[in-house]
């Protein structure tokens, strides 16, 4: 069997961003039922939607 690509915690995703009015930090994708319960069941779950937040990306582009 294949090893399974596993990303990083959501902690390093760009989709995951701090709520001032809940004051906590949410997935910013709308996950449909399905994935959701995935993500819910599994630690190792590997979110397709997944993106390393890169907070200099847009200076390395204007290089």
């Amino acid at each position: 069997m294949g090893k399974k690509r596993k990303s990083a915690g959501c902690e390093y995703c760009s989709n995951y961003v701090y709520d001032e009015d809940y004051e906590y930090y949410v997935c910013e994708v709308n996950l449909d039922e399905d994935e959701m319960a995935r993500f819910m069941s599994s630690s190792d779950w590997d979110c397709p939607y997944f993106q390393m937040d890169d907070e200099y990306a847009i200076v390395r582009k204007q290089m």
